[in-house]
């Protein structure tokens, strides 16, 4: 079900909810988040809103979504309400805010939050520049960005690192877990020696190729170049070892290719993976994610070079030239 309501204020919207609540009686309360997404009114909030309903079927959460339209339209919202089969297992509550409402949409936000539930903000596009000081991130206990989705992959990627504080996380990040559990087996597995160095490779532009290498470089303590190459995405992780290397090689974003001393040669799906997938994995987490802030770090020990590049021309990554 699907209810405008036009030109309206936040105590209209939170009467109408419950008054589809009582009429309906199929709206629980028993919600264990506030998901707030923010966005500007585009096609894109659409992809957004669809990828939260996936993630609610594992986590009910109230979402509300905060579009921003035209700012120079005079100061109004106009509301949508979604519950049932057009809101997941979540109900989903749309504020297009015209105007100088544009603007203030934490003050917006605050009327609709759930009593006693941690919030989670999420800007699926351009996101601030320091989200836990923008005035809907400091509503909340979660913030998820995501540097691929950027204008600029680079430059975002390293305003994530320079701004980080406990709580913040960027599906650049989520979109490695598979990688991270593959490597970090095939080093649990004889022969157990040190990594000596490692060698990541993947688009220029894809922050979570640059992410790959800083975790390997905080986590080993080892010197890791990061080479550019035409993808799609991550495309390949070397880790040199005395005894040979370890070598996860993904050519065409679907299928990888595990190399390792002493074993047969193994296929292992490394699919892509979608945003509801990243944005579902991201909710079961509600406190500082440790690893990611020490990733970021790592990443002033990350030497990005082009292949045709000698070693002597490498540069180590600045906070301002990640991707």
């Amino acid at each position: 079900m699907i209810v405008d309501l036009p030109s309206t204020t936040t105590s209209q919207v939170n009467k109408k909810l419950v008054e589809l609540r009582e009429s309906g009686g199929a709206v629980a309360l028993g919600r264990v988040l506030t998901l707030v997404i923010v966005t500007d009114d585009s096609s894109e909030t659409e992809q957004a809103i669809q990828a939260a309903n996936e993630a609610s079927r594992e986590h009910p959460a109230r979402v509300i979504v905060v579009a921003k339209g035209a700012r120079q339209a005079a100061p109004r919202i106009d509301a949508q309400i979604r519950i049932g089969g057009d809101a997941g297992a979540s109900e989903v509550v749309v504020l297009r805010l015209y105007g100088q409402l544009a603007e203030e949409g934490a003050g917006s936000v605050v009327p609709m939050l759930l009593p006693d539930a941690p919030v989670v903000a999420w800007w699926p596009n351009d996101a601030p520049d320091h989200p836990a000081k923008d005035p809907i991130g400091e509503l909340a206990h979660r913030r998820i960005t995501d540097a691929a989705a950027e204008p600029d992959p680079i430059e975002a990627l390293g305003s994530r690192a320079r701004s980080y504080v406990d709580g913040d996380t960027d599906l650049a990040w989520t979109r490695l877990t598979s990688w991270r559990a593959l490597l970090a087996a095939a080093l649990d597995q004889p022969p157990l020696e040190p990594v000596r160095a490692a060698t990541v490779s993947g688009e220029a532009d894809s922050p979570s190729t640059d992410l790959l290498a800083g975790w390997l470089a905080a986590s080993l303590g080892i010197p890791v170049r990061r080479e550019i190459h035409k993808g799609p995405g991550i495309v390949s992780a070397v880790l040199e070892r005395p005894s040979g290397n370890v070598e996860v090689v993904r050519p065409d974003g679907k299928i990888g290719y595990l190399t390792q001393p002493g074993q047969p040669d193994r296929r292992v799906t490394l699919q892509r993976r979608a945003v509801r997938d990243c944005l579902t994995e991201e909710l079961r987490r509600l406190g500082p994610d440790e690893i990611y802030e020490s990733t970021l770090r790592g990443l002033s020990n990350v030497v990005r070079r082009n292949p045709e590049e000698s070693s002597e021309q490498s540069e180590p990554v600045s906070a301002g030239q990640q991707s």
